[in-house]
Parts: C-alpha cells; structure tokens; sequence
C-alpha cells in the first residue's frame, strides 16, 4: 500500500488514528503493549491494526474474544489508489488462482462477481467473517485476526472479448511472447480472472481462499491454482530480504517504495486513453511458475553457485565488493583482468543498468508440489512481477536473460499469465467497476 494509506491505520471500529492516545485493549493489554510486542517479534514494517481483530467472530464463540499480539493483529487496508498485495510486505503464505468466466456468463454476470469478491475481501482483511456469519463462513480462521491478509484482483486477456469489453482492452495486456525456456502447460497459465491472496497465517490465507471459491457460484470456474510460502514475520533477529529454495537472497534490487521514480515505474498513470482510465493507479502482473532444479543446483559448490547469480550467497552482497544494498560494479575485474561478476551472471543480466532501465517489483512466493519416485522435489518460485507497462518491464529483461542466462539450465519456465490489475476501490466502490460500469 501507499504510505499515505498506511497513515491512516487505525485500532479498528476505534476511531483512534496513530499517534492519539491509545485505551486498553481487550483483556486489559494495552495498544502500546501490542505494538512493541510486534516489534519483538520482528514484525517491523508491516502495517499495525486490530487489536482485538478476534472481536470480529465473537458473535459464534461464548466466551469473550482476548487480544491479539504480533502478526495476527495486522490489519492491510482494502480501499486506496492501488490494491493491497503489490506493495505489501512479503507475506508468509499465498495462493495464486485463476478463474475461467462460464458458458453464458458475461458482462453483467461479471460485474456482480467482482461486487461479491469484493465485499468478502474488504470484510476478511479486516478480520471480520464473511457476510451473515453462521453458516455462510466456514470458521476456518475463527480465532486468527486479519494478519495482513491482502486480496489482489487482475483480468486477463480473455476476459475482455468474454464480456464485450474490448475496446477496453489496453495494448500493454497483448500476449507475452514466447521464449526458449519455456516449457508452459496451457491448462496451468492464463485465464480470464486473477486472484492473489497473501496472508501470514496459513489458515487466514486459505479461508480467504476458500470464501472466494464459494463466492464464484455459477459465473466462474476455477481454471488452475498453485500455493506458495515465504519466510514467516519474526523468523529473523531482524527484517530481511527473502531467501528462494536455491537458498539465493532474492529480491535485492527490487525498486523501493522511496525511489523518485518508483510510482512511474510500477503504476499506471493517469491522462491515457479514456478508454483505459480504469487502468490509472492500477499495476500489470506478470506470473510465472518457475521449477527449480535443485538436484542440478544443489550439486555445484557454493562458488560456482555464486557466480551464476553473481552475488554472495550469504548475504546478497554483490561479488564486486560491499553489502546487500552496495550498487554492483559491473566494470571492477579481478587479478586475472576477468570481471568479477561474470558477464553471464544472472544479476548482471537482469540489472536495469544493461536493460535500457527497465526494471520490475518483483514479489513471489516459493513453492513445494511433493518428490517425484526418483526423488525430485517439484518445487521453484511462483514468480510475481509488478510494472507499469510488461513491454518496459518484464518482457525486455527476460528476452535478454533468455540469451545467455548462466541460471537458465537450473530454471524451467512451467505455467505463464498476464494480468492487468486495476487501481484500488474506491469507498463504496468494487474492484474492476471503472472497467465494467464505464
């Protein structure tokens, strides 16, 4: 979310904003307590609410609700210029779903889906049960506050000639193009709908998850989903850079919310076409499931490992010299007059200095599907890109990586989509009514 969003985080039903003097919270744990208890737990930076988010189911429990401590309590806001779950903190838990439109399903059967995921996404992400409680919600979460739950909508190509709306379909949703390293399954890539649930609570993710599913009714069929991981809040002594199942820090060079030019890099701007206005605020999402081939990889020595990402596998540090957040001097050689980091270095590659600036906010999940008879783990990175255009961001880097990348042998391009995710709602508003309301 946009720091001016984040601003506005409140004790829920509360009325308090941060910074005013803050009462005791239920079962006699006050606000400021809760707050440096998140901070122990090494919860730093994500945002800060509901301090009784259990409160939410306490009409289907007898006794009274007790407060929440650490990441249960919180709580990322649904309404904003952008959707929750771009520039959210990492989440522990995710699940990636894509949803076919039915035979006879159209445009006003559209609309009232994305009224109705809506409406359960605000109330999950505020720690509150799906509408009418009881028997509409699945309890699954019962005793879990919101704990950063995001819900994240997009439309893919499709979606556009299903429901008569392409005139209103952007340039920048044109299909991907193919690439060597591809080795995509149709069944598994694309779809008219999008879904991305993010949560640090395994069991907060998949009720969201669940709810949404049920939600769909008629009007839409789930076409494939995939589930991922992340480190967990607090299993560091401080905030770190995510690590991927190659034990790579991952995520480095990612474009940082204070950057002067992050918001043209990732948003859509306003003043195009009226014809995409829905778009403006709004971000492209690039997906991709990535097999790792861990066996190949785990069998070269930590050396030949980092210089094919061209980074230390310890820290992140660049192999030009200095820490995790030091700039790569892609020119710095070595005694043998060779550049440190090699020219085929999956970081050298893929750094915006030799990619005309294009650049990305990378955000993905890793993911585990089981272990072959022989032994082969299907496992790698459901991959989640942000840009404001994928022609500026993703597509130009990955063209070049697809020509000599040293980690292409140890990566296989499984399952691919493109979505364009829409700006934030509105109060009131549903996601995606500027498209289909237009």
């Amino acid at each position: 979310m946009s720091k001016k969003k984040d601003d506005r985080t409140q004790v829920r039903g509360s009325g308090i904003r941060r910074g005013e003097p803050v009462p005791e919270a239920p079962g006699g744990v006050s606000r400021r307590r809760l707050i440096g208890s998140a901070g122990a737990a090494g919860a730093a930076g994500l945002v800060l609410g509901a301090a009784g988010g259990a409160g939410g189911y306490a009409a289907t429990r007898s006794e009274a609700p007790t407060a929440l401590t650490t990441v249960g309590s919180t709580e990322a806001m649904f309404h904003g210029k952008h959707q929750a779950g771009i520039t959210t903190p990492l989440q522990a838990r995710g699940h990636l779903v894509a949803f076919d439109l039915t035979p006879g399903s159209g445009r006003k059967e559209a609309a009232a889906l994305m009224r109705r995921w809506s409406a359960v996404a605000e109330r999950l992400m505020a720690g509150e049960p799906v509408a009418g409680g009881g028997e509409h919600d699945t309890g699954v979460a019962l005793d879990a506050g919101p704990s950063s739950l995001t819900v994240t909508f997009g439309f893919g190509r499709t979606f556009f000639s299903r429901t008569g709306l392409t005139g209103n379909r952007p340039p920048s949703l044109d299909p991907l193009p193919a690439f060597s390293s591809d080795r995509l399954d149709a069944k598994r890539s694309e779809g008219d709908l999008w879904v991305q649930v993010g949560a640090n609570d395994s069991l907060v993710a998949f009720h969201a998850l669940r709810a949404l599913q049920k939600e769909a009714g008629s009007a839409a069929r789930v076409r494939w989903q995939m589930n991922g991981f992340n480190r967990a809040p607090g299993a560091t002594a401080r905030p770190m850079t995510t690590r991927n199942l190659m034990g790579q820090v991952d995520g480095t060079n990612n474009p940082a919310p204070g950057d002067s030019d992050f918001g043209e890099r990732i948003f859509v701007p306003a003043g195009g076409s009226p014809a995409y206005a829905w778009m403006e605020g709004g971000s492209y999402a690039v997906v991709r499931r990535i097999r790792m081939l861990l066996d190949d990889w785990e069998g070269l020595t930590v050396e030949r490992q980092e210089q094919v990402i061209g980074r230390r596998k310890a820290d992140g540090s660049p192999l030009s010299g200095g820490t995790e957040d030091t700039a790569m001097d892609l020119e710095k050689t070595g005694p043998d007059g060779k550049p440190l980091i090699p020219a085929n270095a999956h970081a050298r590659i893929s750094s915006p200095e030799k990619n005309g600036g294009a650049a990305m906010l990378r955000r993905p999940f890793s993911y585990h599907d089981g272990i072959a008879d022989d032994g082969t783990p299907d496992a790698g990175l459901l991959f989640v890109c942000w840009q404001a255009d994928p022609f500026r961001g993703f597509i130009p880097v990955q063209r070049k990586l697809d020509r000599g990348d040293a980690l292409s042998p140890f990566i296989r391009h499984e399952a691919s989509g493109l979505f364009a995710v829409p700006g934030g709602p509105a109060s009131g508003e549903y996601v995606g009514q500027r498209l289909l309301e237009a």
